[in-house]
């Protein structure tokens, strides 16, 4: 049987960052009532003239290296992106020209949030298919380009941000299953409402929106299941789990599922602090930090869950 086996990761957050004291200055709010809520202390922001490509390009090269690999070895690139650069040609395109390689597919995907694990779904597909062997998986954002900083209900949530992870064919076990889904009764719970159309926004604001109770209680509930999913469909309990990576969310949200799981805060990669919520990169980000820190170890059972608007959510679990 071929597995997609995690290879390597690498991220990269902006150089610059926004912290609770900063947004006190600029809206309504203050660090205890963000922290409190949140979890939250600081946030990073794409510079003037970066892209989201200049955030997954970084990434990329981070996983390249820790693969000790060159990208004329990939065979296929997925990136998961809410905000890419142009409408078209998709960021993984962009990608893929700045890492001078060409001819192979690259394509975006995009389901905010849970964009990364709808990424990884894909590459396994491929990987499984027999149609891809080594593949980079990207999710990068600047959603700071989509934030209202007058909504102090949203500003202080936000970041920018990219994670990547590179994935090859192999006869040891790695991804074992994911696990997608979708309802789009719940479009508007959180969305950005807009179309661009003559150059300019039209119907809407083109600012993040979101109804933040209905979000935290989905949330909560569905990424449960999602693990729990997981879990089921490969024969296996709550206790054989190592380590849980969500999307950084918010460190409550995160709170919630690993107690429905059971899970002691010591098995939870938890880097919201650092970064907000970076909606498609959250998740990578957390892997790679859990792995270059030495905490994620070879042999080790995780499982990666993720939501976003849609609503979108779905769970991935490996051996790494």
């Amino acid at each position: 049987m071929t597995y997609a086996r995690l290879l390597a990761t690498g991220s990269y957050l902006p150089e610059r960052s926004l912290s609770n004291a900063d947004l006190e200055k600029m809206v309504d709010t203050n660090d205890a009532w963000i922290t409190a809520r949140t979890g939250i202390k600081k946030r990073h922001i794409i510079a003037e003239g970066q892209g989201t490509v200049d955030l997954a390009e970084n990434a990329a090269r981070a996983a390249l290296e820790a693969a000790g690999m060159e990208a004329s070895e990939l065979d296929l690139i997925v990136l998961a992106t809410t905000t890419p650069d142009n409408p078209f040609p998709s960021t993984a395109c962009l990608l893929q020209q700045r890492l001078g390689v060409h001819g192979f597919p690259a394509f975006d995907i995009q389901a905010v949030c849970s964009g990364f694990i709808y990424a990884l779904s894909t590459a396994d597909s491929f990987i499984r298919a027999g149609n891809a062997k080594k593949v980079l998986v990207v999710g990068a954002e600047s959603l700071s380009r989509l934030v209202d900083w007058t909504d102090r209900g949203t500003c202080v949530l936000f970041g920018d941000g990219a994670g990547a992870v590179i994935l090859e064919a192999s006869e040891e076990p790695g991804i074992l299953s994911t696990h997608l889904h979708a309802d789009g009764r719940y479009y508007d719970h959180l969305a950005v409402n807009g179309q661009l159309s003559g150059g300019e926004v039209k119907d809407g604001a083109g600012y993040i929106s979101m109804r933040g109770n209905e979000v935290f209680k989905f949330a909560v509930n569905n990424m449960s299941q999602a693990v729990l999913e997981a879990l089921a469909k490969n024969d296996l309990n709550k206790e054989d789990i190592d380590w849980l990576v969500p999307h950084q969310a918010n460190q409550r949200i995160i709170n919630a599922v690993g107690k429905k799981l059971k899970l002691s805060a010591d098995q939870v990669i938890m880097t919201v602090a650092e970064h907000g919520n970076t909606s498609a990169a959250s998740v990578p980000l957390a892997l790679d930090t859990g792995i270059r820190d030495g905490r994620i170890q070879r042999g080790q059972t995780l499982v990666l869950e993720a939501m976003g608007g849609g609503f979108t959510w779905g769970s991935a679990i490996l051996v790494y």
